[in-house]
């Protein structure tokens, strides 16, 4: 689909909109950051849980870091989001796109030559 043929409409704008956010997202990872008990300690350490070739695992968080993890892993949901939400759009102008030449089409076939 040539880019200068979509009617700009509310799902170009939304599309735009979501993209210009995801251009603005800071540092990402994957996965969810969780506490678990350390033996002898009152404050938790915490561990990076995410999915590496379809096995779960965990990655130690230096207690200095994991303020900043957490923005990461806040991100990434942010990210996942924008994309599904992008792609609500797309698949919409894609949609408006066939029904617009299906009725083009209906309307050539109705008018007399």
């Amino acid at each position: 689909m040539n880019p200068q043929r979509i009617v700009p409409n509310r799902h170009t704008r939304a599309r735009q909109a979501a993209l210009r956010q995801i251009a603005q997202l800071g540092p990402f990872v994957e996965g969810s950051l969780s506490p678990f008990q350390r033996p002898g300690c009152t404050q938790p350490g915490w561990h990076l849980t995410f999915k590496q070739r379809g096995r779960t695992r965990t990655l130690y968080v230096p207690m200095e870091l994991v303020a900043e993890v957490k923005k990461w892993t806040r991100n990434y949901r942010r990210l996942k989001r924008l994309i599904r939400q992008v792609t609500r759009c797309s698949r919409a102008l894609i949609h408006s796109h066939v029904a617009s030449r299906q009725a083009a089409s209906r309307s050539r076939a109705l008018t007399p030559p």
